[in-house]
């Protein structure tokens, strides 16, 4: 006799001749719209260097369908799954950060709130609200970002110049990003940055860039008042763009206010950064979108940055890696104990481990309470791949990618109606260590696709089971 936990696991791993002969003998149940291939059999097919690891729950019935391997992986980006979910209980749904000028005497305070998704748009929204009150030129302007604790960079060990790995603190600005654009004129470059929004993208004063003759393709270099990079001449050809990180996050904000109140005719002096705000009467504010928007649109776009803070904002930590241990003793408390390193919200640092199995019951369990499927974006291979065969299951999963690692976890439903649960982890730690902080290096555009195609077989193999 062997139970039903015993047959899915069988059914799923045993070979295909044995497999045909239990479904088309055992509990009466029909044959599967295709046959479903060995897994083993499609690792090898795919040709993928490095380590494969995969779970799969049934998650109505708890029931196991699936584990290869037991190693713990670097989450990468599938990290953001479990962000969502603290931040959700933590903070609930609804919840909403606010933005506020308040006035102290003689003086005007950008006070941020931390939040992750504030843009010079709603700066000008700000700017308006402090013009329709009247609102006299102060004689001393200033920003505090004290809401959350000042991180100069959410994983140092990346490349300095990468837009997704700014830095935090309670006054973030268009994702502490700033936009480079350049246009060669003469013998030299034409060179502008400018806080984009949709409607408004004011030049930003605070940040500076030049063409520089250096093998290197950026340098950095940072003072009190001001950013300042250098791009190499040799790569910069006729013209081109990117965004860039932002380090001085109050600085930047508080020069692009400043800005856009002057250019509505109200006055105010250069910002002054402080660390404590001052008692005083609010004078205007903004508020995000709901918080369940927020993660919709994280887990859509995948920004480490909202990860990191709405993560904060649910721990109240002072640093990434305990706020990371505080939402791992969460998930304890939501009885997933397993043994697991959980470094920050993003999955962006490098010391972050789990394993399939405890990623696919986080799925099934809290993430299945949550209906977190319905946050998470639907056929996330299609991109990449194309489109899935007709008769592929309905997928809604959250991708993470580093170099040479690609991870895909969340949710498979087959055409019963059937809901699965499922975790994929794909690394190469070797050449992942070896490429740390390097962008797009050789081979990582190949290893990577093989790892999706590999990834869409086995849901439509366990699917199939």
């Amino acid at each position: 006799m062997f139970d039903r936990r015993t047959f899915l696991i069988g059914a799923f791993l045993a070979p295909a001749a044995l497999r045909a002969e239990i479904s088309s003998t055992a509990l009466g149940a029909r044959p599967p719209l295709r046959p479903a291939p060995d897994p083993t059999s499609l690792i090898a097919a795919a040709g993928l260097a490095g380590d494969v690891s995969f779970a799969a729950i049934d998650a109505a019935t708890g029931d196991v369908m699936a584990m290869l391997g037991t190693q713990a992986f670097p989450p990468a980006s599938t990290m953001k799954a479990i962000t969502t979910l603290y931040a959700l209980d933590r903070l609930g749904p609804d919840h909403r950060f606010r933005t506020r000028v308040v006035r102290a005497g003689d003086m005007l305070v950008l006070a941020g709130g931390g939040d992750p998704v504030l843009s010079t748009d709603d700066l000008a929204l700000l700017a308006d609200q402090l013009v329709k009150a009247g609102e006299p030129s102060p004689a001393r302007f200033a920003v505090w970002g004290g809401a959350l604790p000042t991180i100069q960079s959410i994983a140092p060990e990346q490349a300095i110049h990468v837009a997704y790995n700014p830095a935090l603190s309670g006054m973030i600005l268009n994702f502490n990003r700033v936009h480079l654009d350049w246009r060669q004129a003469g013998s030299d470059y034409q060179i502008s940055l400018e806080a984009r929004a949709a409607s408004n993208s004011p030049r930003a004063y605070t940040v500076t860039a030049r063409a520089a003759d250096q093998a290197v393709l950026f340098t950095y270099h940072a003072d009190e008042a001001q950013e300042s990079w250098a791009v190499s001449r040799a790569a910069m050809g006729r013209s081109g763009s990117r965004w860039l990180p932002v380090r001085l996050p109050e600085l930047y904000a508080g020069d692009v206010f400043q800005t856009l109140c002057r250019a509505r005719g109200l006055v105010l002096p250069t910002p002054e950064v402080i660390d404590t705000l001052p008692a005083g009467s609010e004078v205007a504010a903004v508020e995000s979108p709901p918080l369940q928007v927020i993660l919709r649109d994280m887990m859509t776009y995948s920004t480490n940055l909202t990860a990191e803070v709405v993560g904060l904002h649910a721990s109240g930590a002072s640093t990434l890696a305990a706020s990371g241990a505080a939402m791992r003793d969460w998930l304890a408390g939501k009885g997933i104990g397993d043994p697991m390193v959980l470094a920050d919200h993003s999955g962006l640092s490098p010391d972050s481990r789990i394993t399939s199995m405890t990623m696919a019951r986080v799925m099934a369990g809290p993430g299945k309470a949550a209906d977190l499927q319905r946050l998470m974006k639907a056929h996330p291979l299609d991109e990449d791949l194309g489109d899935a065969d007709a008769r592929s299951p309905a997928v809604r999963a959250k991708t993470g990618t580093l170099n040479f690692v690609s991870n895909l976890a969340g949710y498979a439903t087959d055409a019963d109606g059937r809901q699965i649960a499922f975790t994929i982890f794909c690394a190469d730690l070797d050449r992942r260590a070896a490429t740390e902080g390097q962008e797009l290096p050789a081979g990582v555009s190949t290893w990577t696709r093989r790892a999706k195609i590999l990834q869409r077989a086995l849901i439509d193999a366990v699917a199939a089971a």
